[in-house]
C-alpha cells in the first residue's frame, strides 16, 4: 500500500489532496450531523462556494443527503468514511509518526488521530474513541481503572459502550476534585464511564487540593480509605495532561505560586505536580489521592492530550512519565512534538 501511495503521491498529487479533503468534509458531517453547510464552511476554512460544488458531487454519489435540519451522511456515506481511515492515514503517515514518537519519548506505544482538537471539537471524541479501544484491547476480567478530571476524559466517558460479561470494571477517581466544573470532575466522569458501560464506581468526595492538617485527617476517614485502597490497587489508569498555567488558574492557585510557575517557566502538569520543559518538578501541590511515584505499580497508564499547544506541557511530562505508558494524542499535537 505503500509504495503505490508513493507513486500517487509523485504522479497524482492532486488527486490525494482531493480525497483528503471530501474525506474530512464527510468526516465532519458524520460527527456532527445534521450540519448546515454555513457551519460547515467556517469549521473546514472553506469558502460556501467550493464547499457547495463538494457537496453536490458527494450528493451525485449517495453519500449524504440534506434535510431542512442540515446535512447527514447515508449508510453508504458512513461505510466509506470507516473504509477511508486506514487509506488517510498512509497518507498522512501517522503510523510512522507513532513509532518515531514512541521512540523519541521512549514509552510503551503512542497512538495518533488526525486532526486537531483544539481547533475542531469532534477530535477530541476520537480522542476517547482511542481510548476506549485501548481499554477494550488490554482489560480482561475484574479490574480497577483510576480515572482523573478535565474534558478530555469527559470525551472520553462520552465514548464509553456496553462491557461484556468477561469484562468486569470499577471506575474509581485517581484523586479529589471538588471545586471544579462538576461535569469535569473525576467523580462525575467515573459515574458516567459506570453507566454507558454498566459497570459500577466509586466516589472520593474531597478537594482538589488540602492542607497537610486536612489531608492526615481526611485520610483517616473509613469511607476514604476504602475508596484510596482501590486507587492503589488500579491496574489501569486514565489521565490527562495540562497546561501549568491553566491549571494553575482553574485551582484558584496563590499569586506567589503563580509567580513562581512563571519564574520556573513550567509548562506542564498531572497529578498536582507541575514541571519544567524538562520534566524537573517545580511545585506541587498537596492532594489526596494517586501521586505520580504510584504510576510506577500500575500495569497500564494511558495518558491523553491533545492540541498543538499541549505539545511543551506533553513533552514535559513524558520526560517523568512511566516507560509503560501509553500516549494517545492527535495529529496536531504530534506535528509540534516531532519538531522539537
Amino acid at each position: 500500500m505503500k509504495s503505490v501511495i508513493e507513486l500517487q503521491k509523485r504522479l497524482l498529487p492532486d488527486l490525494l489532496t482531493v480525497i483528503q479533503k471530501r474525506f474530512q468534509i464527510l468526516r465532519f458531517i458524520g460527527a456532527m450531523e445534521p450540519v448546515g453547510r454555513r457551519s460547515l464552511a467556517a469549521s473546514l476554512g472553506l469558502t460556501e462556494r467550493v464547499l457547495r460544488s463538494e457537496v453536490e458531487f458527494l450528493k451525485q454519489q449517495k453519500l449524504l443527503f440534506s434535510t431542512t435540519a442540515g446535512m447527514s451522511l447515508t449508510e453508504d456515506g458512513k461505510e466509506l468514511v470507516e473504509e477511508l481511515l486506514g487509506f488517510i492515514r498512509d497518507i498522512i503517515g501517522i503510523d510512522e509518526m507513532e513509532s518515531n514518537l514512541k521512540q523519541m519519548l521512549g514509552i510503551k506505544k503512542v497512538i495518533i488521530v488526525s486532526g486537531d482538537s483544539e481547533e475542531t471539537p469532534w477530535v477530541k471524541d476520537e480522542l476517547g474513541k482511542a481510548c476506549v479501544t485501548s481499554i477494550n484491547e488490554n482489560l480482561m476480567g475484574e479490574s480497577i481503572i483510576a480515572v482523573t478530571g478535565g474534558s478530555t476524559m469527559a470525551a472520553v466517558a462520552d465514548m464509553m459502550t456496553p462491557q461484556s460479561n468477561e469484562r468486569e470494571l470499577v471506575f474509581v477517581p485517581a484523586r479529589g476534585g471538588i471545586g471544579e466544573d462538576v461535569k469535569n470532575q473525576a467523580n462525575t466522569i467515573c459515574s458516567k464511564m459506570a453507566e454507558k458501560t454498566g459497570c459500577k464506581h466509586r466516589v472520593l468526595y474531597v478537594p482538589d487540593q488540602v492542607s497537610e492538617e486536612m489531608y492526615r485527617s481526611m485520610i483517616k476517614e473509613p469511607e476514604i480509605h476504602e475508596v484510596l485502597s482501590l486507587i492503589k490497587s488500579a491496574n489501569m489508569v486514565l489521565h490527562g495532561i495540562g497546561d501549568a498555567l491553566k491549571m494553575a488558574e482553574r485551582r484558584k492557585t496563590a499569586a506567589e505560586d503563580i509567580r513562581k510557575l512563571e519564574e520556573s517557566k513550567a509548562v506542564g502538569e498531572a497529578f498536582g505536580y507541575y514541571f519544567n520543559e524538562v520534566g524537573e518538578v517545580i511545585h506541587k501541590v498537596q492532594t489526596i489521592g494517586m501521586q505520580l511515584n504510584d504510576l510506577n505499580n500500575v500495569e497500564h497508564v494511558i495518558a491523553i492530550a491533545g492540541g498543538a499547544s499541549k505539545a511543551k506541557a506533553i513533552r514535559a511530562y513524558m520526560n517523568r512519565a512511566p516507560k509503560n505508558t501509553v500516549l494517545i494524542t492527535d495529529e496536531a499535537a504530534a506535528t509540534e512534538l516531532l519538531k522539537g
